[in-house]
Protein backbone atom coordinates (compact mmCIF):
# COMPACT_ATOMS: atom_id res chain seq x y z
CA UNK A 1 0.00 0.00 0.00
CA UNK A 2 1.02 3.35 -0.97
CA UNK A 3 2.25 5.84 1.73
CA UNK A 4 1.98 9.23 1.96
CA UNK A 5 4.27 11.21 3.92
CA UNK A 6 2.56 14.60 5.36
CA UNK A 7 5.10 17.06 6.33
CA UNK A 8 5.26 21.01 7.12
CA UNK A 9 5.79 23.30 4.13
CA UNK A 10 9.51 24.55 4.24
CA UNK A 11 12.65 22.68 3.85
CA UNK A 12 13.52 21.29 6.95
CA UNK A 13 9.99 19.94 6.46
CA UNK A 14 9.73 18.43 3.05
CA UNK A 15 13.68 16.82 4.03
CA UNK A 16 11.91 15.61 6.69
CA UNK A 17 9.60 13.87 5.11
CA UNK A 18 11.88 12.76 2.38
CA UNK A 19 13.94 11.22 5.00
CA UNK A 20 11.56 8.64 6.59
CA UNK A 21 10.15 7.85 3.06
CA UNK A 22 13.76 7.31 2.26
CA UNK A 23 14.57 4.70 5.31
CA UNK A 24 11.00 2.59 4.67
CA UNK A 25 13.09 1.03 1.20
CA UNK A 26 9.65 1.89 -0.48
CA UNK A 27 9.86 2.11 -4.32
CA UNK A 28 8.58 5.12 -6.65
CA UNK A 29 4.84 5.38 -6.85
CA UNK A 30 4.85 3.34 -2.98
CA UNK A 31 5.20 6.73 -1.59
CA UNK A 32 5.05 10.50 -1.58
CA UNK A 33 5.33 13.44 0.03
CA UNK A 34 2.17 16.10 0.67
CA UNK A 35 2.15 19.32 2.58
CA UNK A 36 -0.09 19.92 5.73
CA UNK A 37 -3.01 21.95 4.57
CA UNK A 38 -2.95 20.54 1.40
CA UNK A 39 -3.55 17.17 1.22
CA UNK A 40 -6.03 15.93 -1.13
CA UNK A 41 -7.06 12.13 0.34
CA UNK A 42 -6.30 9.01 -1.77
CA UNK A 43 -7.74 5.49 -1.81
CA UNK A 44 -5.89 2.97 -0.51
CA UNK A 45 -3.21 4.70 1.01
CA UNK A 46 -1.40 5.18 3.93
CA UNK A 47 -0.92 8.54 5.71
CA UNK A 48 2.28 9.34 7.75
CA UNK A 49 3.04 12.60 9.79
CA UNK A 50 6.25 13.55 10.06
CA UNK A 51 8.06 15.15 12.76
CA UNK A 52 10.22 18.38 10.93
CA UNK A 53 13.84 17.74 12.37
CA UNK A 54 17.05 19.56 11.16
CA UNK A 55 19.26 16.16 11.70
CA UNK A 56 16.87 14.68 9.24
CA UNK A 57 17.23 17.83 6.81
CA UNK A 58 20.85 17.65 6.92
CA UNK A 59 21.43 13.74 5.98
CA UNK A 60 19.24 14.43 2.95
CA UNK A 61 21.17 17.18 2.03
CA UNK A 62 24.71 15.76 2.21
CA UNK A 63 23.29 12.61 0.57
CA UNK A 64 22.04 14.84 -2.21
CA UNK A 65 25.19 16.65 -2.75
CA UNK A 66 27.37 13.17 -2.37
CA UNK A 67 25.52 11.57 -4.93
CA UNK A 68 23.55 13.65 -7.05
CA UNK A 69 26.25 16.71 -6.85
CA UNK A 70 25.69 20.52 -6.23
CA UNK A 71 23.62 21.71 -9.92
CA UNK A 72 21.24 19.25 -9.31
CA UNK A 73 21.47 20.20 -5.32
CA UNK A 74 20.73 23.43 -6.31
CA UNK A 75 17.71 22.39 -8.79
CA UNK A 76 16.06 20.53 -5.88
CA UNK A 77 16.59 23.27 -3.45
CA UNK A 78 15.02 26.03 -5.55
CA UNK A 79 12.22 23.21 -6.72
CA UNK A 80 11.16 23.32 -3.57
CA UNK A 81 11.15 27.08 -2.96
CA UNK A 82 8.30 27.35 -5.36
CA UNK A 83 4.46 27.31 -4.04
CA UNK A 84 3.78 24.64 -5.95
CA UNK A 85 2.09 22.14 -3.98
CA UNK A 86 3.47 18.96 -5.55
CA UNK A 87 7.15 19.75 -5.45
CA UNK A 88 8.04 17.51 -2.16
CA UNK A 89 6.70 14.87 -4.67
CA UNK A 90 8.29 15.35 -7.25
CA UNK A 91 11.54 16.14 -5.63
CA UNK A 92 11.49 13.04 -3.65
CA UNK A 93 10.59 10.87 -7.10
CA UNK A 94 13.36 12.90 -8.95
CA UNK A 95 15.89 11.48 -6.42
CA UNK A 96 14.15 7.99 -6.95
CA UNK A 97 14.42 8.03 -10.28
CA UNK A 98 18.28 8.41 -9.81
CA UNK A 99 19.21 5.46 -8.21
CA UNK A 100 18.23 3.47 -11.63
CA UNK A 101 20.85 5.31 -13.15
CA UNK A 102 24.52 4.31 -13.94
CA UNK A 103 25.73 7.79 -13.53
CA UNK A 104 23.28 9.39 -10.87
CA UNK A 105 24.93 12.54 -11.49
CA UNK A 106 23.34 13.25 -14.83
CA UNK A 107 19.54 12.47 -13.74
CA UNK A 108 18.65 16.41 -14.69
CA UNK A 109 19.33 15.83 -18.07
CA UNK A 110 16.45 13.02 -18.58
CA UNK A 111 13.99 15.65 -18.55
CA UNK A 112 11.67 12.38 -20.90
CA UNK A 113 10.73 11.56 -17.06
CA UNK A 114 8.17 13.79 -15.94
CA UNK A 115 9.42 13.98 -12.43
CA UNK A 116 12.21 15.45 -13.58
CA UNK A 117 10.94 17.51 -15.98
CA UNK A 118 8.61 19.28 -13.32
CA UNK A 119 11.70 20.02 -11.21
CA UNK A 120 13.56 21.41 -13.55
CA UNK A 121 10.61 23.63 -14.32
CA UNK A 122 9.98 24.58 -10.66
CA UNK A 123 13.91 25.41 -10.55
CA UNK A 124 13.66 27.62 -13.72
CA UNK A 125 11.00 29.17 -12.68
CA UNK A 126 12.23 30.22 -8.87
CA UNK A 127 15.75 30.92 -10.47
CA UNK A 128 14.23 33.70 -12.31
CA UNK A 129 11.95 35.27 -10.24
CA UNK A 130 15.39 35.82 -7.65
CA UNK A 131 17.35 37.24 -9.99
CA UNK A 132 15.09 39.75 -11.22
CA UNK A 133 14.07 40.86 -7.44
CA UNK A 134 18.79 40.71 -7.12
CA UNK A 135 17.96 43.89 -10.06
CA UNK A 136 14.85 45.44 -9.24
CA UNK A 137 14.86 45.06 -5.63
CA UNK A 138 15.28 48.32 -3.57
CA UNK A 139 16.03 49.35 0.01
CA UNK A 140 14.98 52.67 1.69
CA UNK A 141 16.29 53.77 4.62
CA UNK A 142 13.72 53.89 8.01
CA UNK A 143 14.35 56.56 10.84
CA UNK A 144 16.60 53.92 12.84
CA UNK A 145 18.96 53.80 9.50
CA UNK A 146 18.41 50.20 8.98
CA UNK A 147 17.34 49.63 5.20
CA UNK A 148 14.13 48.02 4.50
CA UNK A 149 13.18 46.16 1.45
CA UNK A 150 9.48 44.54 1.12
CA UNK A 151 9.14 42.08 -1.57
CA UNK A 152 5.81 39.74 -2.53
CA UNK A 153 7.60 37.01 -3.88
CA UNK A 154 5.44 34.03 -5.10
CA UNK A 155 8.41 31.20 -4.58
CA UNK A 156 10.08 31.76 -0.85
CA UNK A 157 13.25 32.72 -2.46
CA UNK A 158 14.85 35.08 0.97
CA UNK A 159 17.87 32.84 0.63
CA UNK A 160 18.22 33.53 -2.72
CA UNK A 161 18.64 36.55 -1.95
CA UNK A 162 20.59 37.37 1.28
CA UNK A 163 24.09 35.86 0.43
CA UNK A 164 23.26 38.28 -3.07
CA UNK A 165 22.67 41.58 -0.78
CA UNK A 166 25.00 40.63 2.49
CA UNK A 167 27.88 40.16 -0.31
CA UNK A 168 27.15 43.34 -1.75
CA UNK A 169 26.15 45.56 1.40
CA UNK A 170 28.25 43.81 4.29
CA UNK A 171 28.63 47.08 6.50
CA UNK A 172 25.19 47.45 6.29
CA UNK A 173 22.24 47.03 8.63
CA UNK A 174 19.24 45.56 6.43
CA UNK A 175 16.46 43.44 6.04
CA UNK A 176 14.25 42.13 3.50
CA UNK A 177 10.46 41.53 4.23
CA UNK A 178 8.78 38.73 2.69
CA UNK A 179 5.45 39.50 2.90
CA UNK A 180 3.62 36.88 1.33
CA UNK A 181 5.61 34.06 3.72
CA UNK A 182 5.85 36.41 6.85
CA UNK A 183 9.64 35.91 7.01
CA UNK A 184 12.73 38.32 6.71
CA UNK A 185 16.08 37.86 5.71
CA UNK A 186 17.86 40.42 8.56
CA UNK A 187 21.68 41.37 8.71
CA UNK A 188 23.81 42.96 11.00
CA UNK A 189 26.45 45.47 9.89
CA UNK A 190 29.71 42.65 9.75
CA UNK A 191 27.34 39.68 10.58
CA UNK A 192 25.97 36.98 8.85
CA UNK A 193 22.43 37.10 7.58
CA UNK A 194 19.74 35.31 9.40
CA UNK A 195 15.79 34.12 8.85
CA UNK A 196 13.48 35.20 11.46
CA UNK A 197 9.43 34.39 10.76
CA UNK A 198 6.99 37.29 10.81
CA UNK A 199 4.75 36.90 14.30
CA UNK A 200 1.19 38.60 14.39
CA UNK A 201 2.69 41.07 17.00
CA UNK A 202 5.27 41.73 15.33
CA UNK A 203 3.12 42.45 12.29
CA UNK A 204 1.23 44.92 14.95
CA UNK A 205 4.18 46.65 16.01
CA UNK A 206 6.72 47.31 13.18
CA UNK A 207 3.84 48.20 10.97
CA UNK A 208 3.91 52.00 11.42
CA UNK A 209 7.74 51.72 11.99
CA UNK A 210 8.48 50.61 8.50
CA UNK A 211 6.48 53.69 6.90
CA UNK A 212 8.82 56.06 8.68
CA UNK A 213 11.84 56.79 6.76
CA UNK A 214 14.51 58.68 7.72
CA UNK A 215 15.03 63.00 6.42
CA UNK A 216 17.51 62.16 3.82
CA UNK A 217 15.25 58.95 2.52
CA UNK A 218 12.19 61.68 2.58
CA UNK A 219 14.34 64.32 0.60
CA UNK A 220 15.02 61.67 -2.61
CA UNK A 221 11.71 59.93 -2.56
CA UNK A 222 10.14 64.34 -2.90
CA UNK A 223 13.09 64.78 -5.37
CA UNK A 224 12.50 61.53 -7.50
CA UNK A 225 8.79 62.36 -7.98
CA UNK A 226 9.90 65.89 -8.90
CA UNK A 227 12.01 64.43 -11.50
CA UNK A 228 9.72 62.20 -12.78
CA UNK A 229 6.60 64.91 -13.24
CA UNK A 230 9.06 67.33 -14.68
CA UNK A 231 9.58 65.06 -17.34
CA UNK A 232 6.42 63.70 -18.18
CA UNK A 233 5.00 63.79 -21.04
CA UNK A 234 1.04 65.16 -21.55
CA UNK A 235 0.04 62.76 -24.09
CA UNK A 236 1.57 59.84 -22.74
CA UNK A 237 -1.43 60.18 -19.90
CA UNK A 238 -4.26 60.75 -22.73
CA UNK A 239 -5.75 57.87 -24.25
CA UNK A 240 -7.28 59.41 -26.84
CA UNK A 241 -3.92 60.38 -28.15
CA UNK A 242 -2.30 57.16 -27.58
CA UNK A 243 -5.18 55.33 -29.46
CA UNK A 244 -4.77 57.32 -32.40
CA UNK A 245 -1.39 55.55 -33.21
CA UNK A 246 -3.25 52.11 -33.80
CA UNK A 247 -5.15 50.88 -36.65
CA UNK A 248 -8.59 51.29 -36.66
CA UNK A 249 -9.33 47.42 -36.65
CA UNK A 250 -7.56 47.50 -32.57
CA UNK A 251 -9.08 50.45 -31.37
CA UNK A 252 -11.83 50.08 -28.94
CA UNK A 253 -15.11 51.69 -28.54
CA UNK A 254 -14.16 55.35 -28.10
CA UNK A 255 -17.03 56.08 -26.28
CA UNK A 256 -14.83 54.24 -22.77
CA UNK A 257 -13.43 57.22 -22.93
CA UNK A 258 -16.30 60.09 -22.70
CA UNK A 259 -14.36 62.35 -20.14
CA UNK A 260 -11.46 62.06 -21.28
CA UNK A 261 -8.84 64.96 -22.01
CA UNK A 262 -9.11 63.39 -25.80
CA UNK A 263 -7.38 65.25 -28.51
Amino acid sequence: MKTIYVCEDSVTGIYSGIYDAWKSGKEEGECGIALKGLVEQELFCDYAEVEESWKKAAAVDRMIRKNLGERTHRDLYYALLSNDREKGNVVLGTMMAARRLPDSRRIMEHLSHPMVEKVFELSRSVGGEAHNLKGFLRFRELENGVLYAPITPKAQVLTCLAPHFADRLPLENWMIHDKNHQMFAVHEAGKQWVLAEETEEMRKKQKEKFDRVSVEEGQYVRLWKGFCRAISIEERKNPGCQLSHLPLRYRPNMTEFAGENIR
